[in-house]
């Protein structure tokens, strides 16, 4: 059932992040406008991230993006059987989020030899220098709702932990 959530969420997420770039790039033609000011907060700006977060690494070739792609790829696996094992709904959706923007991020290494990032936000006359995108939104959302979930509720199987109360309960019997 879990992995059922963690499917949907991804498929949404990735669907969501797909249609944010053909529709920036395409509809409003970000490709040859290059930047678009929509308000005193957001301007959407034309970056293709290379590397990997704040372009780190960007200085490598096509190799670099399908190892990138393959590591994205990876990742998702690895979630996605963490969602079939879990029984909680909340990390399910948490591995769906960093799923669905992993192999969002992962399709334009591949289609396009780079992410394409897009959001640029500004306050208080600080120029962001950095742009992002629906998926990096949903793995950042997704990482951080998995760490605190996962860090908060650990998952205990019911029976170990009977067991260990046993266990406890019976040795300060016999210690008295």
């Amino acid at each position: 059932m879990n992995l059922a959530v963690a499917f949907l969420v991804a498929v949404v997420c990735f669907v969501a992040d797909q249609a944010s770039k053909w529709w920036v790039l395409d509809v409003l033609d970000l490709r040859t406008r290059f930047e678009i000011d929509v308000n005193a907060y957001l301007d959407l700006v034309l970056a293709y991230n290379r590397g990997i977060n704040f372009g780190l690494f960007a200085g490598s070739g096509p190799e670099q993006q399908w190892a990138l792609a393959g590591f994205a790829t990876a990742i998702s696996l690895v979630l996605a059987i963490w969602s079939w094992r879990t029984k909680d709904w909340r990390i399910a959706a948490s591995c769906g989020l960093v799923i669905g923007g992993a192999l969002g991020n992962a399709l334009d290494r591949i289609t396009e030899g780079a992410v394409i990032d897009f959001i640029n936000v500004e306050c208080c006359g600080f120029q962001n220098p950095y742009a992002f995108n629906i998926a990096d939104t949903t793995i950042f959302v997704g990482a951080l709702a998995l760490a605190l979930v996962a860090w908060r509720e650990p998952e205990d199987d019911p029976g170990d932990a009977t067991k260990s109360k046993t266990e406890g309960a019976g040795a300060s019997d016999n210690a008295g």
